[in-house]
C-alpha cells in the first residue's frame, strides 16, 4: 500500500489510537512493535460511552463552557469537580485553558478537529470489515435531551454550527421524544435528534479484534513498562524492562500518559488529565434504542451488547487519586433521574484518564528536535471518534508522505 522503504516502527501505547496507527503501519508493509504496560485497550479505550462522535468538534474550552463552570462545579451531581488538593498543581494547566476558551479562533479550533472526526462511522465499517468484526458498529443517530427550553436553547448555538457544516439535525418537543424513547423521564421536555452518528456496542472487543488483526498480519506487541527512549543519529531505542527494542521510527501515542514518555526525551508537554468514570448496568431492564446525552449534565447513556453504559463527567484529580465514589454515586443517581426504573443491581464502576490539552485539540506531529518520532496524544473526550483518521495521519508522517489533511493546528510547537 505505502510509497516508502519497509521500516521498523515502534509505537508505544495500546489504546485504541496506538492500535489503530500500528495496524495501518503494518497493513502499508512497514515491521512495526506495539508496546504498552497493559492489555491493549484496557484504559480509556475500553471505558468510554462508545460513542462516534462525528459532530462533536466545539472545543471544551470555549467561552460558553467557562461561564457554565462555576454552576458546574457547585452541583454534586454536576459534570465537573475539581480534587481541591490537586488545584495548585492544575493551575497553570487551567489558566491556559481560560485563556484559550477566550481566544478569537474557537472556530477554526473546532473545524480543525472536524477533519479528525467527520469521517469516523465510515472509517470504522471499513477497519471493522477489515478485522472480521462489523457488528461491533451501529449505526445510528442519537439524541441530546434538556428539561427546560433555557437548556435547549444554549445549545442553538453549537447546532447551528454543525447545521452550517452540513449536519442533519430535528428539533423535538416533548411529544416526540416519548415516542422516540418512552423510557426517559417526563422530566425532559425538549431534545435534538443529531443524525447520521453510530457507537460501538463493546469498546473493549472493537479494540481486542483490532489489535488481534494487528497480530495476524505480522505485528509484533511487547508488554512491559517503558523506561527510557533513546534518540540516536539514524534510529530510536527504547527500553523495557531489561530489553532494548530499536527501530527506524518510534510513535508515542500512550493517551494520558505521553507526557511522562516525552519528557524522557528532554521535551516537557502540559498535558492534564481528565477522569472520566462510567456505570454500568448489565441488566437495564428497560429499552432505549439509541445513545442519549442529558444535554444539561453532559452525560450519556449508550445501548451497549452486554448492557448499558452510563459515561460522562469529568474530574481534575491527576494519574494517581483513586476511583472517588461520590463521583461514581452522582453518576449512578443522574442514570435513575434519566431512566426511572433502570437496574443498577449489580452495576460495575471504571475510572479512566482523559489526555487534554488547553486548547482542546491533540498534538499529531513529528517531534520538535527529531523527524524519527511521531506523536499522536490529547485527544480529549474524542479519542475513539478521532483514531481511524489520526492513524492515517501517523502513517503519512512515518512514510514520508504529505499528511491528507492539513495538520498545522495540531503541531506541539503551540504548547513549547
Amino acid at each position: 500500500m505505502g510509497d516508502a522503504r519497509s521500516l521498523k516502527v515502534t509505537v508505544i501505547g495500546a489504546g485504541i489510537i496506538g492500535v489503530l496507527s500500528a495496524l495501518q503501519l503494518q497493513r502499508e508493509g512497514h515491521q512495526v512493535t506495539l508496546i504498552d504496560a497493559n492489555k491493549p485497550g484496557s484504559g480509556c479505550s475500553a471505558g468510554n460511552a462508545g460513542i462516534l462522535a462525528r459532530s462533536s468538534f466545539a472545543p471544551l474550552s470555549s467561552p460558553h463552557s467557562l461561564l457554565q463552570a462555576p454552576g458546574w462545579l457547585l452541583k454534586a451531581n454536576g459534570p465537573l469537580s475539581i480534587n481541591w488538593r490537586y488545584l495548585l498543581r492544575i493551575l497553570p494547566w487551567l489558566l491556559s485553558y481560560f485563556n484559550a476558551g477566550l481566544r478569537g479562533d474557537l472556530r477554526v479550533r473546532g473545524e480543525a478537529l472536524w477533519q479528525l472526526t467527520d469521517q469516523s462511522v465510515e472509517m470504522y465499517q471499513s477497519l471493522t470489515a477489515f478485522a472480521n468484526c462489523s457488528e461491533l458498529i451501529a449505526r445510528t443517530d442519537y439524541l441530546q435531551v434538556y428539561r427546560n427550553k433555557k437548556g435547549w436553547r444554549k445549545a442553538a448555538g453549537d447546532m447551528q454550527w454543525r447545521r452550517d457544516l452540513g449536519f442533519k439535525i430535528d428539533d423535538l418537543d416533548a411529544p416526540a421524544l416519548r415516542l422516540l424513547e418512552p423510557a426517559l423521564s417526563n422530566a425532559y421536555q425538549y431534545a435534538h435528534l443529531l443524525r447520521d452518528h453510530g457507537y460501538v456496542k463493546d469498546p473493549q472487543a472493537l479494540v481486542s479484534a483490532l489489535f488481534n488483526k494487528f497480530c495476524a498480519i505480522g505485528g509484533k506487541y511487547v508488554q512491559g513498562e517503558v523506561l527510557d527512549i533513546g534518540q540516536l543519529h539514524h534510529r530510536c531505542q527504547v527500553t523495557i524492562d531489561s530489553e532494548i527494542l530499536n527501530s527506524d521510527k518510534l510513535v508515542i501515542a500512550a493517551g494520558a500518559f505521553s507526557a511522562k514518555l516525552i519528557k524522557l526525551t528532554g521535551v516537557d508537554i502540559p498535558l492534564e488529565t481528565e477522569r472520566g468514570y462510567h456505570v454500568h448496568c448489565p441488566e437495564p431492564q428497560l429499552n432505549i434504542s439509541r445513545p442519549i446525552m442529558d444535554g444539561d449534565l453532559k452525560f450519556f447513556v449508550t445501548p451497549m451488547r452486554s448492557g448499558y453504559r452510563f459515561a460522562g463527567v469529568v474530574e481534575f484529580a491527576g494519574l494517581d487519586a483513586p476511583l472517588n465514589l461520590r463521583r461514581v454515586a452522582a453518576l449512578e443517581k443522574n442514570a435513575r433521574q434519566m431512566l426511572p426504573g433502570v437496574n443498577t443491581k449489580n452495576a460495575s464502576y471504571w475510572l479512566g484518564f482523559r489526555p487534554t490539552l488547553a486548547d482542546s485539540l491533540p498534538v499529531i506531529c513529528t517531534a520538535p528536535d527529531n523527524p524519527n518520532l511521531v506523536y499522536a496524544f490529547g485527544h480529549q473526550h474524542l479519542g475513539l471518534t478521532c483514531a481511524p483518521m489520526t492513524a492515517e495521519l501517523v502513517a503519512d508522517l512515518i512514510s514520508g508522505r504529505t499528511p491528507q489533511l492539513d495538520i498545522s493546528r495540531f503541531a506541539v510547537q503551540r504548547l513549547l
